[in-house]
């Protein structure tokens, strides 16, 4: 049955860090502004690698610093920014994140139940589907693509597992002063599959020349500590490396998914930046091609997709808008979460468009920052107080903690 949940996390201005399981050895705080190395040293650790230029030959892993801020953690901080200073950023990228109706599954004992296929329904529609993580949790959407949609929350239901639930669900509103989830108590599926999907879409554009080498590094650093890890999870790993314009050496490349993590950190050794010709990339045909040509496996318990860029997509193209919305819906329906990584740019519209992704597939979102030296200026993001980590311990932090 439907009910109106409160959940642990804080809900007035400024929002703290949106996730506080980091270790002092990985995390400088953000929140006066002053960032600080482990244990107070100014050096992060290598040779920083200058600020970029070329293809930085020689990268290091550990070097790049990153920071996490999750908007679903952090709703009314996020309907500030789209009914303040950025509301046209609600629908710039065709993807509207007003209407959001949280969903949690637990058993009869009140413990997640994940990997359940959940449908937001009126009449014979179905306004957006997805899957229950690993915390038994799912975000529904109205009106993603038509903000003009007349429909109302209240004429409409809850499917999970294909039985529908009593009792019209309720709305978590931008400027509600508490979180609305709607929960329900859902038996469990009789068992779960212990595969988990990892892909990293990289843009390997020329613009991307100043980070490439670290990126390269962090991620091949990245798959070696996902192989070590003490789980009882089958790890496939993949990726899809992406650039632009038509005379470049290639609009799309992929490795598939492999339980050999070498065989995906050889292919990721082997690229470079190169291309692009104007700012805008083809993002679309990136996401397009992660969906079709890597295999995802239906049943995984926990599938990422972590988007690696920092340039938007063409925005201005004839059905460019039309393909993002239909990927993002198509990631969401089959529970994969997209956690964007934004590289060095000055375009807040990419920022947006990145966040927005990670909103509404349930992903989170992860920004560069200068504290490194590494590559051109980042922007600063439009954020609450963050931490500061090593860009591939985070990353290894995410996987493990979607997986758990």
């Amino acid at each position: 049955m439907a009910a109106l949940g409160l959940v642990a996390l804080a809900c007035s201005r400024p929002v703290i860090e949106a996730d506080k399981s980091i270790s002092d050895e990985a995390a400088y705080d953000k929140s006066d502004g002053s960032p600080m190395a482990p244990g107070g040293a100014d050096d992060y650790g290598g040779d920083s690698g200058g600020s970029g230029g070329g293809q930085g030959v020689g990268g290091e892993a550990g070097v790049i610093t990153a920071a996490e801020w999750n908007d679903l953690l952090n709703w009314d901080f996020w309907g500030g920014l789209m009914t303040g200073e950025y509301s046209g950023m609600n629908t710039y990228w065709g993807l509207s994140t007003s209407k959001r109706v949280a969903v949690k599954a637990v058993d009869s004992e009140g413990n997640p139940v994940p990997c359940l296929p959940v449908k937001l329904l009126s009449g014979d529609k179905c306004h957006w589907q997805a899957v229950t993580d690993n915390k038994g949790e799912a975000n529904l959407w109205l009106a993603v693509t038509n903000i003009q949609e007349t429909v109302s929350v209240a004429d409409c239901r809850i499917e999970i597992n294909g039985v529908e639930q009593s009792d019209a669900p309720l709305l978590w509103a931008w400027d509600a002063k508490e979180p609305v989830v709607n929960e329900y108590t859902i038996a469990p599926n009789a068992s779960l599959s212990n595969t988990v999907d990892v892909a990293f879409i990289v843009d390997a554009t020329g613009s991307m020349g100043d980070e490439i080498a670290f990126l390269k590094s962090d991620l091949q650093s990245i798959l070696e500590k996902v192989s070590q890890m003490e789980t009882d999870r089958t790890v496939f790993t993949g990726t899809v490396f992406y650039r632009d314009a038509d005379g470049d050496e290639y609009l799309t490349r992929y490795s598939p998914f492999t339980t050999d993590i070498s065989s995906t950190m050889a292919f990721i050794g082997q690229q470079y930046a190169d291309g692009g010709g104007d700012t805008p990339e083809a993002v679309h045909t990136a996401l397009e091609a992660a969906l079709t040509d890597l295999q995802w496996h239906s049943s995984a318990y926990s599938k990422m997709a972590f988007l690696i860029l920092d340039a938007p997509a063409h925005v201005d193209h004839v059905g460019v808008i039309a393909s993002l919305q239909n990927s993002i819906a198509e990631f969401a329906a089959k529970g994969i979460k997209v956690i964007p990584v934004f590289c060095s740019s000055y375009e807040k519209e990419c920022e947006f468009m990145c966040r927005q992704f990670a909103i509404l597939t349930g992903g989170t979102y992860v920004f560069l920052t200068n504290d490194s030296g590494v590559g051109g200026d980042h922007i600063e993001a439009t954020v609450g107080s963050y931490q500061v980590e090593h860009l591939n311990t985070l990353i290894v932090r995410l996987i493990t903690k979607y997986i758990q």
